[in-house]
């Protein structure tokens, strides 16, 4: 994701990410109807959506990749 954002990325993939750090505390969440699914983490202010559209536009791509970056750095400064 992070070498290109401008794949043809789904929410599957979003979703397996997620998934694999959900130990450390990420979550998602499905919108009931279309909308946007939200991804959230409890040491963090900002909710991340990204539409339920596909495929999912680079920009919410770029964000994903920031907002998990973000939470390992934060999860990795404090752990030392």
């Amino acid at each position: 994701m992070r070498q290109n954002p401008k794949s043809d990325w789904r929410m599957s993939h979003i979703e397996t990410i997620c998934d694999a750090f959900a130990e450390t505390g990420i979550t998602l969440r499905k919108p009931k109807r279309g909308g946007y699914f939200m991804v959230s983490h409890p040491i963090m202010e900002e909710i991340l959506t990204i539409p339920a559209n596909k495929p999912i536009k680079p920009v919410y791509i770029k964000k994903f990749v920031v907002f998990v970056d973000t939470i390992n750095d934060i999860i990795n400064n404090n752990s030392h």
